[in-house]
């Protein structure tokens, strides 16, 4: 009895470092500099209007970032990735300033999100955006403004965001036929 005593006063550590180990630590976001990239493009993510997203990668100290939510949700959807994904971070848009300064330091984890897809905006990049909201309120009545669907991040299909870019918003197509014709 007192050798088992024993035995486990002496393993309990080593069976808590172990459990310590599997329990991943969750960054929090980072503020948005000046100096941050846009993960595809290399270009600076903070000269262009539109929400932006940042996705922190298991092993990496620092985030990818996107200048546009588009991008980051392709690279969610896409099979090739640089590593496993620890979070995701976008921009909350009922607290930007405006479209064109979506804020360095509003971000929401995009799993408790809601985004506008379908809407008649342009991001950052200039390709179709998907706007997303830290609340489900806010996304509809953005939708109810700007047109689109409100989803959550799992049902964002893939076609959304790795279909080819078409940079006219819906209904401009349209607009600009009746124009030449």
């Amino acid at each position: 009895m007192r050798r088992r005593f024993l035995l486990s006063v002496l393993l309990a550590p080593i069976a808590l470092a172990a459990c310590r180990e599997e329990v991943a630590v969750i960054p929090d976001p980072v503020a948005l500099t000046e100096n941050a990239l846009s993960h595809y493009c290399q270009m600076w993510v903070a000269d262009h209007g539109g929400p932006k997203a940042q996705i922190h990668l298991e092993g990496l100290s620092e985030p990818i970032f996107f200048a546009q939510v588009r991008d980051a949700l392709a690279y969610l959807h896409s099979p090739e990735r640089d590593a496993p994904i620890t979070i995701v971070y976008v921009s909350d848009m009922a607290k930007a300033e405006s479209w064109e300064k979506p804020g360095s330091a509003n971000w929401v984890a995009a799993r408790s999100a809601a985004f506008v897809v379908g809407a008649d905006i342009k991001g950052g990049m200039g390709a179709p955006e998907i706007a997303p909201f830290g609340s489900v309120t806010a996304a509809k009545d953005f939708a109810e403004h700007r047109g689109g669907t409100v989803m959550s991040l799992d049902e964002i299909p893939s076609e959304a965001v790795l279909n080819a870019v078409d940079f006219a918003l819906p209904g401009e197509n349209e607009a600009q036929r009746e124009r030449v014709e």
